[in-house]
């Protein structure tokens, strides 16, 4: 009886602990007085050669739609509409990229950039889309570790 209660305890401590160390919502990402977000949104490393395939996915990140890149020069139509961003990790701080990959209008008044990680507060086009952020915590961090890879 001892052990089942003892390893009652441990089962409920170790889900709390999960999920203190889960992935952060879109609604609670703290961001500071410049968009800035300092902590990770997920707790785990972000994967560059992921955060590649989503910047270039038309799907996901679609980035290129606006975005040109040196590193992806193999990749079709690049966007002129924002910075190109060669260099980007030279620029900008993880954390002011990570706020910017985010939510793009806290650090940037009046832009056309998407919130990425944000799931309420404007109108979805699809009704299978409605609440949902646009990128996962993580691959938002992914984006990041791409981002990060790229300096002068």
């Amino acid at each position: 009886m001892k052990n089942s209660m003892l390893l009652a305890v441990c089962a409920s401590v170790a889900t709390f602990a999960t999920v203190q160390a889960g992935e952060v919502a879109p609604a609670d990402v703290a961001f500071d007085d410049y968009g800035a977000v300092e902590m990770s949104l997920t707790g785990v490393a972000g994967d560059a050669e992921n955060g590649a395939n989503v910047f270039k996915n038309r799907k996901l990140g679609n980035c290129l739609a606006c975005h040109a890149n040196s590193d992806m020069a193999s990749q079709l139509f690049h966007g002129e509409v924002g910075p190109v961003l060669d260099g980007v990790s030279d620029r900008w701080s993880a954390a002011e990229l990570r706020g910017i990959l985010s939510n793009s209008g806290n650090t940037f008044d009046g832009t056309i950039m998407p919130a990425f990680y944000v799931n309420d507060g404007y109108v979805r086009p699809l009704e299978k889309f409605e609440g949902k952020s646009i990128l996962t915590a993580q691959q938002v961090e992914d984006v990041l570790a791409y981002l990060q890879t790229l300096s002068e």
